[in-house]
């Protein structure tokens, strides 16, 4: 359970035209609840420069270590983002959608006097969701924040041939993917990039990490589910000098023969769900599950 919320840290896109008066509103009812706030920098200046009032807030750089929720403003990728930002402070955290489909900030600005007062008063479930985190070795272009809540994607860079991806599984080799491409996904993931290859839907709190082909060059490839404990080695060879990976979406590019290693991170991401919100009803609703 989520404990009552009296300081929250707030990250969101920088592009949130036609949903900035609905988030002045939901300053001034974090205010009015006598919760307060923290802004990310970027996200605060902004605001401010579009004449959203923030004076009264903390900005901040990096998250307070004393913040009981953090609310991410914005699409699935803010929501994304701000989990990677929080990082091993596991502050639980809550997303207003802004965005698309919001399949991870499942909650709408015009929900926000529900909201405050779930968090007020502590009235919501926390799910722990499974992160990844991957060693790549000395390169100039990794990135700072090593860390995947969806999917770790290894891809071709550039190129129209295929990539083989050898891979092992707690150092037993389990396949070479020839294919366009691998996706390592956490069960948060199955319902995104994964799905869409025609990988399995996992609930999120499952302890499991799956390994779906991208358009593999043989029908004997399939998606593949192991133990979230599993540490997966993949070594990457390419007709081109690089390949490409990508977490979440924040990709850079590999040396072609180069390994890197997954595993699952040494933290927990948080997720604010009302008491009433099931990953069922989600399925039902945002993927129209079993609709005729």
């Amino acid at each position: 359970m989520l404990r009552p919320v009296t300081k929250v840290a707030i990250s969101g896109n920088r592009r949130q035209q036609g949903y900035l008066p609905e988030i002045d509103r939901l300053l001034r009812l974090l205010r009015e609840a006598g919760i307060a706030i923290a802004i990310e920098r970027r996200f605060a200046d902004y605001l401010a420069d579009e004449g959203i009032a923030v004076d009264a807030c903390e900005i901040v750089d990096s998250p307070p270590a004393d913040a009981g929720a953090a609310i991410s403003i914005g699409g699935d990728g803010t929501f994304l983002r701000t989990a990677r930002w929080i990082g091993r402070l596991e502050t639980p955290v809550l997303g207003i959608n802004t965005g698309h489909l919001g399949f991870l900030a499942s909650y709408t600005p015009a929900e926000s006097a529900e909201l405050v007062d779930m968090l007020r008063l502590g009235r919501a479930t926390v799910e722990r969701r499974t992160a990844l985190r991957v060693d790549v070795g000395d390169i100039p272009d990794a990135p700072t924040l090593p860390y995947a809540l969806n999917e770790v994607a290894i891809l071709k860079d550039d190129s129209s041939a295929m990539i083989n991806v050898s891979v092992n599984i707690d150092g037993a080799h389990l396949a070479d993917y020839l294919a366009d491409g691998l996706l390592v996904s956490t069960p948060t993931g199955s319902t995104g990039y994964s799905l869409s290859v025609g990988g399995p839907i996992l609930f999120p709190t499952l302890d499991a990490i799956c390994l779906s082909p991208i358009a593999p060059h043989t029908l004997t490839l399939r998606p593949c589910v192991v133990g979230g404990d599993a540490e997966i080695t993949a070594v990457t060879t390419a007709r081109t000098s690089h390949y490409r990976v990508s977490l979440d979406g924040v990709s850079f590019r590999m040396q072609a023969g180069s390994a890197i290693s997954i595993r699952r991170a040494d933290f927990t991401p948080r997720v604010i769900r009302r008491l009433d919100d099931t990953f069922a009803a989600t399925l039902r609703h945002k993927l129209l599950w079993g609709v005729r």
